[in-house]
Formats: C-alpha cells, structure tokens, sequence
C-alpha cells in the first residue's frame, strides 16, 4: 500500500494549497481517549459481517477538510505549503498523513505497554493493521509471510519479523547468529536465493520498486513489498532491562515506543484485536470521514487492493472511500465508494464471509499451537508456497547459550510483568484469575537472567507470594473460585478438552520427528483457511501452569515460602558489598535530622517506646535502623526486602498457628520463633513502625504465649516437642541466612526457648501476654483494636491463674511432705504469698474486661488457696489434744468470703450455670469441714461448749444451705450425700447434747424434736442413695439408740412398751438395707465361683467388686443383733410383767412371737461359725417374722 499513501499524501497536500487553510472537523485531545463510535452492520454479498471499531488512544490533529482537487491538476508537482508545519496539524507529512515507514518489530509490544488492561484476558490480538491484512490476504496472496508470535494469557501478540533486516545486523554485529544457523538449517534455500536476486531491487532513493510480475500479482507487489522495504528501521540490540519499569523514556529508546496515530479496538466478528494504524481520514462538511486513495486510470482494482482499501476502513471505522484517478499524475476524476461496496467493485469481487472464516481459522491455528508464554514463535509462508508453517523458535534453540540472544527476550518478559501486576492490583478480580497471574509470573521469571535482572524477579516471588491468601481460612466446599482451581477460565469462558490433532495443524508428536518437523506446526495449504471453522475449536490456549492444589494450610504456607526465598536471594544477590559502595563527599554535609520532643507522637515516638519495651523485656539492644548488609534505605532493595521478610513472617505465623491446631507445640514454637526473628530483621530495617506491624508483633507475641502454655500443660510430650523444635528445613535455614544478613534476630529470645522448667516456661507464657499488652497500649493500639485486647488480658488473666494454681499445688505438695515439722515453713508462705498475687493480678484482668465468670472461678481458686493455708495450720492428728485453732478459722473465713463474692460476682445461676454450681459446692464444702473440724476438734480450752455447739449448727445449716439437692446434675449424687451426711451430724450433735444437758425441759424438748427430724431427714436422703448402706444403717441404729435413751427417763410400762415397739419398728425398716447387702454379697461369692472355675487367681479385697466395707458391716451388724436382741428382750419382760384386761389375747400372740424372734436369734448368736453373708440372711429371715406377726396383730408403731 505504499503507492497508494504516498499518492494520497500528494493528493492532501496539494488539496490545501488550493483551498487555503484547512478547515478543522471535531477536536479530539491529543493522546487521549474518545468515544466509542456506534457498531456497524455491513451487508455485503449476502452475507453478514459484524465489525465495530473503537478509538481507544488517538494522537491526530484535528481532522483536515476534505476538498477535491481540480482537474487537470499535476500530482508532480509540489504544493505551496509543501513542508510546512502548523501547530493544528503537527509536524509537516507526518501525523495527519500517517508514517510511511515500515512498522518496527515491537510495534505490538508499544501497543501492549500502553494497554495493560486490555492484554492476557480482553483481547484476542494485539498488531499493526499492517500484519493483519497481510494475514488475511494468506489465501489470495502469492507473497511470502514473515510474522514473530507471542502469547500472554488469550492474548497474541504480532510483529513483523524481517528475516534478511535481522541477518544483516547479525553479520555485522554477531547477534542472533543461533536465528540465522536455524534459518540455514530448516528453511528451503532456493527461496533465500531468489529473496536476493529476484525480488528486491533497491533504487538509489531508498524507495523500493517490485519486479514486473503477472497482472493479477502487480498491484499486490506495489501495495506491499513497498511497505516492507520503505524506511527500514534497524532492530535494536539485545538491550538491558532499566532499573526502573516506569522509566517510559528507557522503554522508548529501545524501540518499545507506540508509534501510531491511532490504537483502535476492533472487533471483528467474535475477534476482539488491538491494532495500530496510520491510515489518513478526512472530513468535513457532507463527508464526516472519508480515506482518500490515488489510483492510475489505466489499470483495474484487484482483490488484493479491494481486501487492502476495505480492511482499512473497517478498522478505522470509515464509511466512505474516495479514489482519485490519474492519468501520468494528472488529475482526471473522483469516486466516491462506500465501505461495504468495495466487495463488489468490479475486478475485485471478494467474499466478506471468506474473510471472517480466513480470520477465524487463523486465529485459532495460531492459538492452538502457541501455547506457551514466553516463548517466541515465527509463523512463515516463502513466496509462492501454498504451505505456512510455525516454528517455535524458543523449544528450536534450546541449546543457546545467552537467551538474551533473542531480542524479543525482555520485551516479552517486561508484558508479562506489566500485565500481572496490573491483574494484582484490580481490586475487583477475584481468585479465579490468580491461575493466570502466577502462570504470567513464572513465565517471566523464567525468561529472565537472576544476575541481570534481581529487581524484576524479586518483585515477581513476592507477587507469586502474595497470591496464596494466609489470613484467610480455606474454605471448605468453596466451589465459586476454589483456591487450587484450574485457571482455565481466565484464557476462555468456552474452552473445552480437545484432543491433538496433526491434521488441524498441531505439532508434530511422533516418537523420532525430523528437524524441521520438531516444534513445526503447519497448514498443509492456504486453501483450508477458506474452509469454515475449518480450525474452530479444535485446540484451546490451555495453562502451562495451573495454580497448585494446596491440601493444607502448611503446603501453602511452604510455598509461599520458597518464592519468598527466592526474592531474597535476588535482593541479597544484588547489594553491593561494602568495599563497593561509593565513598561519601567530604564536601557535602550529612543532613541531621531535628524534631522537638513535645510534639513528636509519630513513628519516632513508638520507637523510643519500643525502645523502652524491649528493656522492660530484658532484651534491649541498641537497634540501629542501618543494615548490616549495606542495603541504602530507600532503595528498591531495601523496600522489597521489607515486604518479603514482613510476608515470611506472616506465613511462619499461620504455619504456628496450624501447628497448634495439629497439638505439635514443639513445631508450633520454632515456626513462632522464625516469625519473630522475621520481625526483628523488620525493625532493624525499618525506619518507622508501622501500627499494622506492632499489631502483628502483638498477634505473635501472644500465639507464642499460647504455646508455651500448652507445652507447659503437656510435659509428658516433652521429647518429642524437642525434637520438633530442633529440626529445621533448608528453607528455613535459608531464609534465616538472609535474616542475619541484617540482623542479629535475638531481641525476642527470650519468648521462643523450650525450656525443661515447667515455672519457666508458665513464667514466659506470661511474659509474652505481658509483653503484647503493654505494645497495644504505648502504640495506641488498645482503641482501635478492643476485640484483640480483650482477648490478650483474658489470656494474661488466665497464664496468671494457671502460675498460682501452679504455686498454690507446690505449696499443697510441700505441706504433705512435712512429717516431723509441725509449724509452717517459709517456703510454704512465700509460695502461697506467689500464689495470691498472681490470683489477684488474674482476677483484675478478667475484671477490667467485664469477664464474671472466669473472675468468679479466680475467686473459687482463691478460696482453695485459704483453704490449704487453714489445713496447714492443723496440728498433727496423732496429738490428743487437738483443737480447732484461730488461724485455721480465720482462713476458713476468708475462704468463705472469697466463695461469696464469687457468687456475687456471677449475680444469678443463669449466668454461668456450671461455674455457680461449682462455687455452691465449694462453699458448701467449706462450711461443712469448717463444723466438721469445730465440732470433732472443739475448742473447749477457748469457748464454751454451748458456743461451739451453736456455731456448729450454724456452719452445718449454711452448708446445707448451698448444697443444692434438687438441680439434676452429675452432682446431685454428692449433694444428697452430703445433705444426708449433715443431718446426721445435726442429729448427732443434739442427741448428744440431749444425753449431756440438765434442768431446762424447754430446751431437753426442743432438742428431742430436732433430733427427731434431722434423723428423719437423714434416713430420707441416704434412702435416695443406693451404694450408703452402711451409713444408713448407722443412722437407724442412732435412731434405736436414742429410743432407748428415751425409755430410761419413762417410769410407766405402758409408755416404754410404746417406745421398744417404735424402736422396733426402726429396725424393721432396715429389712432394705439388709436386702442390699445380701445382693452384695452373693454377687461376690458368684464371682469368685467363676474366678476359680477358670483357674484365675484374683485377690479380693473387702470392696474390690461390691464397694463394700466388710469390717463396718461385721461391727454394724453385731450392734444391729445386740440391740435387736436386747428390744426383744425388754419388751418379753413388759409384756409379760404386764397385766391388763382388754386385749388380752393380742398381747398373748406378740408376746409369743417376740419370744420365737428371740429365741432364734440366741440360738444364731451362738453359731460362730456363720459367714456374713449366712448372717444377713438370718437377720433378714427374724425381721421378716416381725414384719408378718406385727401386720397378722394390726400392731405398729403406736
């Protein structure tokens, strides 16, 4: 098309000198965006063809006017405003007219550069118009096709690839001699001579002139080989990527620049493509766009400049062709012809469907076969071949030394770069596209030299890094954008599975390929590409690398480590060492830094804090904000090494907090150790601390005080958590390397031993929890993060509860141990002193949180404390004089205090229903030993025995008060144990005062009463008890015993026949209890029946199966026989002595049963040879008699 622009320059320029001044259309901004102009529909043959073009970046002057010359003009000669420049239309016949000059090999690239958002995912091909045409020209075309293919992400880039351009430079410059040895082997070396001989002559003024050919192939020779030859631009050399990615004008010197007037979004049926054109428009008036071509009168349009003229306009978006005809550069007419009749002009009828399917069929041959990113593919077709073939030079020339011999190496590079950073930072792309990010990533570190370019490849692992989200949990079932997903659908929404296809023009894979069959894709004959869908769909652009199926969160964190690793050794790689730096000017003075302390609340201030922390710690060191490596703070050393060792902390952080999930702390403790030795590295580099990194100091600083408390509550692991804690990866040891490069890392040492000391490692564990506290408070932290604070006092809150709890069982140990000592030694009291400050310190903590629950059970432990203290006091059991000392009581009291606001601190049971039954029982517990050791030790020596018996009673009532027998709960079993237990002792306790006192008959009643009732009540709840059947039996003898003691204060025989009868009638009762034992019993002896028939030898204690104390019930039966024995006794005596009228006969019968009962009994009483369990029986064979004769006489208790 070079005549014919070059025609049209002339034709514009000569149209000015006639009408004067042009006339501007609409004015666009230079450089920037304009409105998407409306799709247009063409009809063209029958057939339909969709096409729409957007402007998307324009650099034109206003639009000149179109004005059609006079005829007879003379195109030969110059205008009057020949050269001239005007500041509305820019340089002289450069811009407005378009560049003549041959398109440079990165044109794509510049493109690309300039329309980050637009590659990879929106845009299917990015190329000069120039290449396009050429490509759909393919079928009609005898010209050879010299194209470079690249691909990132769904997006093909096109450049034209000169070869003969590039081996003169390479014989010149010895660059890329790998291309040209390739060239030599592989490609038909008749078509390179004819290239030189035949089809190029090059005239003295630069300008390109083809060899007459046959007529249908003139006009194609003129309209392209001229294009090609015209104003060569010579390739630049392998160059050196700049230090800095936004230095635009490095990028432009190395012929990166974007070169077109206009960048136009062109979507051609379902093809979207960025491509670049020069293509002149005018307009004006009637003719708001029109391209305007010159054409020699004497010589018909073919196909091939109808496809040319038409193709522009579609791209351009251009309604309208004008074509001036010439005769010899004289002017003869003008026609004007609309864009979707150009088909159908006469000699150079086409089909616009053919077209699309050539489109189609092209785009999807390239895409099936260049699917690898990075790589450079050169699709070719010699002159007069039918066959085109695509070479995957990169895979073709594996065995080159310096890859940098490939000058699209960088370019390439540098997009994949720029293109994945650009996804990084769309805040709305969600985790579907990470696949396509890091496949980009890797690919452009792969392309890259480590030494050459450390910056690129330490920016892209920490993008690599920063795709695996650690802070947040992977969540289970998440079928919308799963984490290790197939990044397919960041290439194509429709892509499916397609097997390969040697037909359909896939890579040769046979066993043994011939060279020039390696790596070659081929369309066999240019005429398939006319075929429809001749290529569609067979092969889809297909990830090189899906993102990886991460099972756990270790395996992401690992991975996040290693490209961290790698970006640290890229900046560790690339600091100069110190004998390298440059010296400083002993002329320049060194800028000190001034600010008044009173105003100073920035970064400054916390580090003086920090400063003052450490100290506090007792792991100060003076940290100078200077690194050890020689790293100039500033620098993009300085600030990547910031961020990446800032990530390896947090992903040591998740690995610990995993590791605490799976229980291996000593893992979990050397994962926190590498984390905080991550933040050291962090605060020795950097030079003002950041809020979000002390909160994250604080987040460490307390999982390290978790695990050492589990580690501290699992000692028995102790071995193994060593060896966890020991044992360290490459990795790791790697990334420590680089750490120590600039730091000592030993300022939080002292959190991160495994000690073998359980104190110590309690000790730390507190500590750490202090240590976090006291970060958010000097950082100001506490305001804006309330949740965290909250949750680090309930956790200093409880460290401090487990220390004194610790304290309070060294205290309880030492006390068991004393043997010959009887007085309190002075390490008991120093560790009861640790004990209560630690509860107190806890119980402030939950209390300045608002936590009345865990303060309650502070206070419960707190009352244990007081508890242990008043035990300790006691004197020695074996001493007969022991009494219930002031200082036992006064602890008992202070226990009772602590239970008490414990339960005020809860308010109400619904509270905390379980931590209020407990502190119940406490308290109950409390109050029962308090009268348990009042009333067994009595303090006679002191008080008065009326006195103790009072406040006996009264702890007994208040214990009974706060033991809660009717809640169903695992403890309800104990509660009505112990219900039972003080009733029986209030029982005791009168009818021992009852046996003791004299005068005062109100009171001997009063006492009788109470006796009365709280043997009732304690028969009634161990009644409800199944395993107290000898406490119940005990109560029921006391309760026969006190009758007895009844009947010797009666005088009438009468009154003391009642009694006995009541008496006996207790004893009746028993029958139960009896029951329980027999069943007891039998069961035992069936057990050992079986235990010898097996022949196993098992020793049976007295309550090894049946819980049972035989002894007790060897003495409570041979109590429970006397007595019965004696009542039956008594009672013969009455009745007999007895002599009354009425009812004569009834008395008769009692009297004889009693008689009978007695008798029996004397005679088993005699018998010392009768097992326990042979004794049961008789005793309940007698009380079943008693039953039977009371029931036949209608005589019971009264």
């Amino acid at each position: 098309m070079g005549d014919s622009r070059q025609a049209g320059s002339e034709l514009g320029l000569a149209g000015r000198s006639d009408l004067g001044a042009p006339t501007p259309g609409p004015e666009p901004l230079k450089g920037e965006r304009e409105e998407p102009k409306q799709r247009s529909m063409l009809f063209l043959g029958g057939n339909e063809v969709k096409s729409s073009a957007v402007v998307k970046y324009s650099s034109a002057p206003p639009q000149a006017a179109f004005a059609r010359l006079q005829e007879k003009t003379d195109l030969k000669l110059p205008p009057a405003n020949w050269l001239r420049e005007s500041a509305k239309l820019g340089p002289a016949g450069a811009t407005i007219l378009g560049n003549s000059k041959k398109s440079k090999p990165f044109s794509s690239f510049g493109m690309a550069y300039n329309f980050i958002d637009s590659v990879g995912n929106d845009v299917d091909v990015v190329s000069d118009s120039e290449n396009i045409k050429k490509l759909l020209k393919i079928p009609y075309s005898k010209s050879h096709v010299s194209m470079a293919v690249h691909r990132i992400g769904r997006t093909l880039l096109l450049d034209d690839l000169d070869i003969q351009e590039l081996f003169m430079r390479s014989s010149q410059t010895g660059d890329w001699t790998w291309l040209k040895e390739f060239y030599q082997r592989l490609i038909d070396q008749k078509w390179q001579r004819k290239k030189k001989s035949k089809e190029h002559c090059i005239n003295g003024d630069g300008a390109a002139q083809p060899v007459p050919t046959p007529e249908d192939q003139h006009q194609e020779e003129t309209t392209e080989d001229q294009t090609e030859e015209a104003g060569r631009v010579s390739w630049p050399a392998p160059f050196e990527m700049p230090s800095s990615l936004s230095e635009d004008a490095s990028a432009s010197n190395q012929g990166l620049k974007n070169d077109f007037v206009r960048n136009i979004l062109w979507t051609f049926e379902d093809i979207h493509m960025l491509v670049g054109s020069n293509m002149p428009i005018f307009g004006g008036g009637r003719y708001p766009a029109v391209s305007l071509r010159l054409r020699d009168n004497n010589k018909p349009i073919n196909v091939l400049t109808g496809i040319d003229y038409w193709l522009d306009n579609l791209i351009c978006n251009v309604p309208e062709l004008v074509m001036c005809f010439h005769v010899n550069g004289i002017v003869q007419k003008y026609e004007m012809i609309k864009t979707e009749d150009i088909p159908n002009l006469e000699n150079s009828n086409f089909s616009t469907k053919v077209i699309k399917d050539i489109a189609q069929n092209i785009l999807s041959f390239l895409k099936a076969n260049c699917t690898k990113e990075g790589h450079t593919y050169w699709l070719f077709k010699a002159s007069g071949s039918d066959i085109v073939k695509l070479y995957d030079l990169t895979t073709l020339c594996e065995e080159t030394e310096d890859k940098y011999q490939n000058p699209f190496t960088m370019p390439v590079a540098v997009l994949l770069y720029k293109v994945a950073c650009n996804m990084m930072l769309k805040k709305n792309q969600n985790r579907k596209h990470y696949g396509t990010i890091r496949t980009l990533l890797l690919n452009c570190v792969k392309l890259l030299d480590k030494g050459r370019h450390p910056q690129i490849i330490a920016s892209a692992n920490y993008m690599l890094s920063e795709l695996f989200q650690l802070d947040e949990p992977k969540k289970e079932g998440d079928g919308e954008f799963p984490l290790n997903g197939n990044s397919d659908e960041s290439y194509s929404e429709e892509e499916e599975e397609m097997p390969d296809s040697d037909e359909n023009g896939s890579y040769s894979t046979s066993s043994d390929p011939p060279d020039d069959n390696k790596a070659v894709a081929v369309i066999k004959s240019v005429g398939e590409l006319s075929v429809p869908e001749k290529y569609k769909s067979t092969h889809q652009i297909r990830p090189s690398c899906a993102f990886p199926v991460c099972h756990d969160t270790e395996e992401r964190c690992r991975l996040v480590l290693n490209y961290v690793l790698e970006g640290l050794k890229s900046v560790d790689s690339s600091i100069k060492k110190e004998s390298d730096l440059p010296a400083a000017d002993p002329n320049i003075p060194i800028p000190l830094k001034y600010e008044d302390e009173s105003t100073s609340v920035g970064p400054e201030c916390l580090e003086k804090q920090m400063a003052l922390f450490l100290d506090k710690m007792g792991s100060f060191q003076e940290v100078k904000h200077s690194s050890l490596s020689g790293m100039i703070p500033g620098s993009w050393q300085y600030k990547m090494k910031l961020q990446l060792i800032l990530k390896s902390s947090k992903a040591y952080y998740v690995l610990s907090d995993a590791s605490v999930s799976l229980q291996k702390y000593g893992r979990a403790l050397r994962y926190i150790k590498l984390t905080l030795q991550c933040h050291d590295a962090y605060c020795c580099l950097c030079t003002n601390m950041l809020s979000e990194v002390l909160l994250f100091l604080c987040q460490s600083l307390t999982l390290c005080g978790d695990i050492q408390l589990m580690l501290a509550q699992n000692a028995n692991n102790r071995a193994a958590y060593l060896e966890e804690y020991n044992y360290q990866t490459k990795e790791d040891q790697e990334i420590l390397h680089s750490l120590h490069r600039e730091s000592s890392c030993q300022v939080f040492s002292w959190a991160t031993d495994l000690s073998t000391d359980l104190e110590c490692q309690l000790s730390i564990s507190c500590k750490c929890y202090e240590a976090a506290s006291e970060i958010l408070l000097f950082s100001n932290l506490k305001g804006q993060n309330p949740e965290q604070y909250k949750q680090v006092l309930k956790r200093m809150g409880n460290i401090r509860n487990e220390i004194g709890v610790f304290y309070m069982n060294q205290a309880a140990a030492l006390q068991s141990e004393r043997v010959e000592s009887r007085t309190v030694s002075p390490a008991e009291q120093q560790l009861w002193k640790k004990s209560f400050s630690f509860f107190e310190k806890g119980i402030q903590n939950f209390d300045s949180i608002d936590d009345a629950t865990n303060a309650a059970l502070l206070l419960c432990n707190m009352g244990r404390l007081m508890r242990i203290c008043a035990h300790a006091h006691c004197a020695a059991a074996e001493d007969f004089k022991r009494e219930f000392s002031p200082e036992e009581a006064l602890y008992y009291n202070k226990a009772i205090d602590y239970y008490l606001k414990a339960l005020r601190s809860l308010g109400k049971r619904e509270v905390h229903p379980a931590v209020w039954d407990s502190v119940n029982w406490e308290l109950s517990t409390t109050y029962f030993t308090m009268a348990t050791l009042l009333q067994d030790y009595a303090p006679l020596s002191r008080k008065a025995q009326e006195q103790i018996e009072k406040e006996v009673s009264e702890s007994m009532m208040k214990s009974l008060k706060y033991c809660d027998v009717d809640t169903v709960s695992a403890r309800q079993p104990l509660c009505q144990y112990r219900a039972a237990t003080i009733h029986h002792r209030l029982a005791s306790l009168y009818h021992s005062c009852l046996r003791n006192q004299v005068g005062d008959e109100h009171q001997r009643k009063q006492h009788r009463v109470l006796v009365d009732l709280h043997y009732s009540k304690a028969v009634k709840f161990f009644q409800l008890l199944k395993d107290a059947p000898c406490e119940l039996l005990r109560v029921q003898l006391e309760r026969v015993a006190f009758a007895e003691f009844q009947m010797t204060g009666q005088n009438s025989s009468a009154g003391k026949l009642k009694t006995l009868s009541g008496a006996l009638d207790i004893m009746i009762k028993t029958q139960s209890v009896f029951q329980l034992i027999r069943k007891e019993l039998v069961a035992e002896c069936e057990q050992r029946l079986e235990d010898n028939k097996s022949n196993m030898k098992r020793v049976l204690t007295e309550d090894s199966s049946t819980g049972l104390n035989k002894e007790e019930i060897l003495k409570l039966l041979g109590i429970f026989e006397s007595r019965l024995s004696f009542i039956l006794l008594q009672s013969i005596k009455l009745l007999t002595s007895t002599k009354k009228k009425a009812g004569g006969n009834s008395e008769e019968e009692i009297l004889k049963a009693n008689k009978k009962v007695y008798s029996l009994l004397l005679r088993s009483a005699a018998n010392k040879n009768l097992t326990l369990l042979e004794r049961t029986e008789v005793v309940l064979n007698l009380l079943e008699q008693l039953t039977q004769d009371n029931e036949g006489n209608n005589l019971g208790i009264q």
